[in-house]
């Protein structure tokens, strides 16, 4: 006689998909998680559907389908039967979104994590970005677009590295 008996599982809870969804790392930057970056806006849950939304760091950004990918899938292993994963644009995503641990990881990557985004985006947002080698301020921007449309490309004259920064916005 075989047993039909499905294995019970625990029921889906925001918590819960959002410790699974810290496994979710950024492709481009894989020592940081989504949920560090502040890319998941919310999450719904209703029974086993569940519905997320995600935003961007910038919207062209090539590694959304990746991560939108890797989100239903990690959700689906939870138990979930329906996963949506909505990508939203407003608010848009800011800086002022990540925690302490993804700026943390930035700057053992080497790349200096953003300020917070301030009311007018100017280029003056990059002055005196602190180097995430020495930690000076006497750097200047090389060129703003980086090797991903969310980083751009910085010298420090102190330590003379180069080095990365990501974009506040």
């Amino acid at each position: 006689m075989v047993n039909d008996r499905r294995e019970e599982k625990e029921p889906l809870t925001r918590e819960a998909i959002l410790a699974a969804l810290e496994a979710v790392k950024d492709p481009e930057i894989p020592t940081v998680s989504i949920v560090d970056l502040g890319l998941i806006y919310d999450v719904r849950v209703s029974g086993e559907e569940v519905e997320v939304d995600f935003a961007p760091t910038f919207v062209g950004c090539p590694a959304l389908h990746a991560m939108e990918q890797e989100i239903r899938e990690r959700i689906q292993a939870l138990g979930a039967h329906a996963v949506r994963v909505r990508r939203v644009y407003r608010p848009p995503w800011t800086a002022d979104r990540m925690n302490e641990r993804a700026r943390q990881a930035l700057r053992e990557l080497g790349i200096a994590p953003p300020r917070p985004a301030p009311a007018e985006i100017t280029l003056a947002l990059f002055e005196q970005l602190p180097c995430p080698f020495c930690g000076s301020t006497d750097t200047r921007m090389e060129n703003l677009f980086g090797p991903t449309s969310c980083r751009a490309l910085f010298y420090c004259n102190t330590c003379r590295q180069p080095f990365e920064a990501f974009k506040p916005l």
